[in-house]
């Protein structure tokens, strides 16, 4: 049996059984490779039937009502095309390229090309400056940049020996201490690509960067299974299957990228579909949903949580998979989109470091807030710090059989990775909670939960009530010092359309918690504050807890010197409190 038809058979497998949970997780094997090369392989074995071949495989649509599309045969013969002129321009294997690209054409190739030439592809978000780019061919060791137009600039002062490749109309000058050659050159090369020999399935193939929540940023290294095979478990959990159109909202240079707008979709032999916008406008997102034929619907918590504030039912025909990943999904808005759209979002769990490993399944009954249970290929526990089970306690895989999905290393630290892969499991620092039918439920980062009058408390439980406020739009819980309690709940609120950012809006919020949560977990404190993110969107409550810290001291001994140094006055920066108001007082 060929590499394509052993790969094919286990992708077989899980499509026919996506309704089928016990009976997948009990046939299910990883699919085992000396050599693969998910581009070759694969991708170009898709375009060459004749049932795929013109079949599209990405469509890109515009803000201005434009789109371009590109089928399997296109991509196949376009990303060997881009393969051979690389490697005339010196690009070899295991060289290391910094792909910063947004969602354009160029960068499907790109992605092609690199794994056909078997690279190691460093993919960067847009929003990076110089000292990120810095940091990256630094540890990188990046010999090759490909950006487009609008960022080769930033590239002219950052150090190190690379070539920077330009996409779009050459800016001429706009590097001159690099060699900057036009990707537009790459249009004159032969359209047939000879691989140097097969492709070792242990050979890395990508250094994704963590968004360093709490920390410098680890380099996660995956090869060419990890996330090429690895992410059928991330197709089981959708439930992509052949015909499906597949919008996934996340941004280039992120591992959820690659997880859905690259290898999920194309190993279910589904369609990429992008809608670029420079500003969310949930109607115009749907506009383009109905228009394209979505079937299959992937966003964060964040674009769900503004997708309810529109009238969903302007989708007259809403997806029929629809599901969510990023951070815990709360639920008010899984209530919402099932009584608009008549489906369930499902939550699934995975790391930049994996692929999906816990999901809510096509075909299991839905615990609302859960994250479901363990994905076909993966045995999950829950340990307590000294590696007991338990049923809440940090979520770690099993290493012994191995997942094909999960990281080889977090490349140049083996500290780190020694600690991750300690005692045979892998150790993720999440949170979780297992019920008796062992379904999985959030609880948080490890570094999140904490403790007040002595009673341990989940951020995400007390945001999960919050939320259902209608003036609340995003919230983030951290503790806040207190004198008395050691700590105490503070709610970061970000408010919905309408609501100003008054004492009355506090109190009514603030009493919502009362009414809604045990005497013990209630909201103490709020504040209305702009949340501060990551650059891939995740809430830094890190940043949020040092700034308690600094206006509270570390034991709360600084609160009247704090509430001092705080604007007196209403509005956003000041913080409300429950003995502020008589009535929650207690």
């Amino acid at each position: 049996m060929s590499i394509t038809e052993q790969f094919r058979t286990a992708r077989d497998q899980l499509v026919a059984l996506r309704e089928e949970y016990k009976v997948a997780r009990e046939e299910f094997n990883w699919p085992q490779f000396e050599h693969f090369n998910f581009a070759l392989d694969w991708f170009d074995q898709v375009a060459a039937s004749e049932e795929r071949k013109d079949t599209l495989a990405l469509v890109i649509a515009e803000q201005d009502g434009s789109h371009i599309t590109r089928t399997f045969g296109e991509l196949s013969r376009r990303s060997s095309q881009v393969a051979t002129w690389l490697r005339s321009l010196g690009v070899e294997r295991g060289d290391r390229i910094i792909l910063m690209l947004g969602n354009q054409v160029e960068l499907w190739e790109t992605m092609l090309a690199g794994i056909k030439l078997g690279a190691v592809l460093m993919p960067s978000t847009e929003m990076l400056e110089q000292a990120d780019l810095d940091d990256r061919i630094e540890r990188g060791e990046a010999r090759w940049v490909i950006t487009n137009s609008a960022n080769v600039a930033k590239y002219e002062t950052v150090t190190g020996d690379f070539t920077v490749i330009e996409t779009g109309d050459f800016t001429e000058g706009a590097v001159t201490n690099h060699p900057h050659v036009s990707y537009l050159d790459a249009d004159g090369a032969p359209e047939e690509f000879t691989p140097d020999g097969p492709t070792p399935a242990s050979d890395p193939l990508l250094w994704y960067f963590t968004s360093g929540t709490t920390s410098r940023p680890k380099m996660v290294e995956h090869t060419h299974t990890s996330y090429p095979v690895g992410h059928l478990s991330t197709m089981y959990w959708i439930g992509l299957e052949p015909g499906d159109v597949h919008l996934n909202v996340a941004s280039p240079g992120w591992a959820k990228h690659a997880w859905s707008n690259v290898f999920t979709p194309w190993i279910a032999e589904a369609t990429v579909f992008i809608y670029n916008y420079s500003r969310f406008d949930a109607a115009a997102l749907m506009q383009n949903m109905q228009k394209h034929g979505v079937t299959s619907f992937c966003a964060p918590p964040t674009v769900w949580r503004m997708l309810i504030q529109a009238d969903l039912s302007q989708l007259k025909t809403p997806p029929t998979k629809v599901v969510a990943a990023g951070e815990p999904l709360n639920p008010e808005v899984i209530s919402k989109v099932r009584s608009a759209w008549g489906v369930d979002i499902r939550d699934g769990f995975g790391q930049t470091e994996s692929t999906v490993m816990i999901a809510n399944t096509p075909g299991q009954e839905l615990k609302v807030g859960a994250m479901g249970r363990p994905l076909p290929g993966y045995e999950i526990a829950l340990l307590d710090p000294l590696s007991k089970p338990a049923a809440e306690g940090e979520i770690c895989v099993r290493l012994s059989p191995r997942p094909v999905g999960l990281m080889i290393q977090y490349k140049g630290d083996p500290e780190k990775t020694e600690e991750a892969f300690d005692g045979g499991w892998y150790h993720t620092g999440d949170i979780a909670e297992r019920d008796e039918n062992g379904v999985f439920t959030y609880v948080g980062r490890a570094d999140d939960v904490f403790k007040a009058s002595d009673y341990k408390l989940s951020p995400f439980e007390l945001e999960s009530v919050i939320i259902e406020h209608p003036a609340v739009a995003e919230a983030a819980v951290v503790p806040s010092p207190d004198e008395i309690r050691y700590a105490v709940p503070k709610a970061y609120v970000v408010l919905a359309g309408g609501y100003e950012p008054t004492a009355e809006t506090a109190q009514e919020i603030l009493k919502y918690s009362r009414d809604n949560l045990a005497a013990y977990k209630r909201i103490r404190r709020l504040e209305f504050f702009d949340l501060p993110k990551t650059i891939s969107g995740k809430i830094r409550r890190v940043q949020l807890r040092a700034r308690e810290k600094e206006f509270h001291g570390e034991h709360g001994e600084l609160k009247t010197q704090a509430l001092a140094a705080r604007t007196t006055t209403e509005g956003y920066g000041h913080e409300f409190s429950d003995t502020d108001f008589p009535d929650l007082k207690g």
